[in-house]
């Protein structure tokens, strides 16, 4: 149940002046309307608010809960009044949902804006797809970057690139592998992995390739850190975009195995179109557009 703002306001105001008629003035209402929005909060709450003391009036204990509840609000709306009006960029808070991988270039690329604005506040979520379209949708995330134009209604994209999805290999390995070569050292899977194997193996392995779930597994991840860990090992192989292998600590015992069909994942800056782009939000969504480019760029995919 949603109480009334209106008839909140109205019963901060009595209970901050502790009468009527002074309420009325403040307000320009007459005083019979304060006292229905009174009766009306009462209806809404199912409950007496306050108890009538001679000519003032003292709060019952839902009327001490409203009261609580009405001052909050207030000062909610202070508090958005203020930062729209001031639009700081290093003032305020940005969410940001995105795929564990581009979470991984994303979140130090952060830091050094987080040091020179201290009254900034960034937080980072790595998600499945669906959920960050869900946050978006739910107005739980400012940013989020997708795969996808969700072409929504209530959500803007902008394109910002592409990143290659790999096939990551250990650097002992040389030449190309064969799908053979791949069941034989096994699937050092996560949970993106099985959707990454349908779209790269049915690409370049379109005679042997069945679905992921005839895949060998040697092992399973879910901390997008860790995946390449026991490949630079020489265990198994994975899948990842880019960007998981760039960020690895262990990538000189990794190599991008150079398949004959490449195969990109596209990057899409979502954002709601009923909330205005605030200057911190303009300002990180540059940051997230770097980012994004630096992974579009060429570069050494590790030894061999």
């Amino acid at each position: 149940m949603m109480l009334n703002a209106g008839w909140l306001r109205t019963f901060a105001a009595l209970c901050q002046t502790g009468h009527f008629t002074r309420t009325a003035q403040r307000l320009g209402m007459t005083q019979p309307g304060v006292s229905q929005h009174l009766r009306k909060l009462e209806a809404q709450v199912g409950q007496p608010l306050i108890v009538q003391q001679g000519k003032g009036f003292s709060l019952t204990q839902a009327g001490e809960a409203v009261l609580q509840l009405a001052l909050s609000r207030q000062e909610e709306e202070r508090r958005l009044m203020q930062a729209l009006q001031s639009d700081d960029p290093d003032q305020g808070e940005v969410r940001i949902a995105c795929s564990g991988s581009f979470a991984l270039p994303l979140a130090p690329a952060l830091f050094p804006l987080m040091q020179q604005a201290p009254g900034l506040t960034v937080q980072l979520e790595a998600a499945p797809q669906a959920s960050v379209l869900q946050g978006l949708q739910d107005g739980r995330v400012d940013l989020g970057i997708l795969d996808h134009d969700p072409a929504h209604p209530r959500l803007q994209a902008r394109h910002l690139g592409q990143e290659q999805l790999c096939l990551i290999v250990p650097a002992a390995w040389s030449g190309t592998p064969g799908f053979d070569d791949l069941q034989r050292a096994g699937f050092i899977a996560h949970p993106d992995g099985f959707g990454y194997a349908d779209d790269l193996f049915a690409l370049n392995f379109p005679d042997d390739f069945e679905g992921s779930e005839g895949l060998h597994l040697r092992g399973f991840l879910n901390q997008i850190g860790q995946i390449p860990s026991p490949v630079a090992r020489g265990v198994g192989y994975t899948l990842l975009p880019r960007s998981g292998f760039q960020t690895h600590p262990d990538r000189d015992g990794l190599r991008i195995a150079d398949l004959p069909h490449k195969r990109h994942h596209q990057l899409w800056l979502v954002s709601r179109r009923d909330r205005p782009m605030t200057a911190r939000l303009r300002k990180v969504a540059r940051l997230v557009s770097d980012v994004a480019a630096q992974l579009a760029a060429p570069e050494q995919d590790g030894p061999g």
